[in-house]
């Protein structure tokens, strides 16, 4: 399985660098190169793309506005000289940031994630195309966590919060810590059951007790936010009424 490519980057350097660290990566496609964000939107417009290596300060459009345009977003690493941009750019669930000059091993380590998440995607689509039944009770999905693969079920996660590029997965009382971002988890879980509240977190809908005011109160007492542009969802999803 490849992944189809673009790159977006006013600095010719930079295409030049990404397209020769890409020839020795066998999965990657560069189908595309685009030196403004505003070429990037025309060229999306009429081709299907998996992955796109994304500069930040561009003429007329900067690519975190960019990226905030595009309605269908493929998977997305950061490239930028910029550090101060990081929070924002994983507010936006970009798979990875990458600090120019970056070596390959570090743009390795990137592009393998980005793979991680578009097979954990096209996995969670076909699971769904499968089947629509709720998930059972011995249904279980493998988790990283300390260089091991730790087998979860999923009716034992409460919910996930996210850590920048890392996930926290919650059981009752205890969590396991995973190399994840928590966008790629929620296209992985079935819908009917995780629901994302806020930016950091996604609940077990099972484990919810009541909601009061901003916060949702699991069963075993955790509090947990509820951003305000999710709001108005949570209480569709959870039949709440004002």
């Amino acid at each position: 399985m490849s992944l189809r490519c673009l790159i977006i980057d006013d600095e010719p350097l930079a295409h030049e660098v990404i397209l020769e660290y890409s020839k020795d990566i066998h999965f990657l496609e560069i189908c595309g190169q685009c030196y403004r964000a505003t070429e990037g939107l025309e060229f999306l417009s009429s081709n299907e793309i998996d992955l796109i290596f994304l500069d930040i300060r561009m003429p007329k459009l900067n690519g975190l506005d960019f990226l905030r345009t595009l309605q269908h977003k493929p998977l997305v690493i950061i490239t930028s000289a910029y550090e101060e941009y990081a929070l924002e750019s994983f507010d936006l669930a970009v798979c990875d940031y990458l600090l120019k000059p970056f070596r390959f091993d570090r743009f390795l380590k990137a592009v393998n994630r980005a793979l991680e998440s578009h097979n954990l995607k096209n996995q969670s689509i076909k699971s769904s195309s499968s089947s629509s039944s709720p998930i059972n009770n011995n249904q279980q999905i493998s988790i990283k966590s300390d260089k091991k693969h730790v087998l979860i079920k999923l009716n034992d996660i409460y919910y996930l919060e996210s850590l920048g590029n890392y996930v926290k997965v919650w059981g009752d009382l205890n969590f396991l810590l995973t190399p994840r971002t928590l966008s790629s988890f929620e296209e992985q879980l079935p819908s009917e059951v995780f629901i994302r509240i806020h930016k950091s977190f996604i609940i077990n809908k099972k484990f919810v007790h009541y909601m009061e005011g901003n916060m949702i109160f699991l069963k075993n007492n955790q509090q947990i936010p509820v951003g305000k542009n999710y709001k108005s969802v949570i209480k569709h999803l959870l039949d709440i009424e004002d």
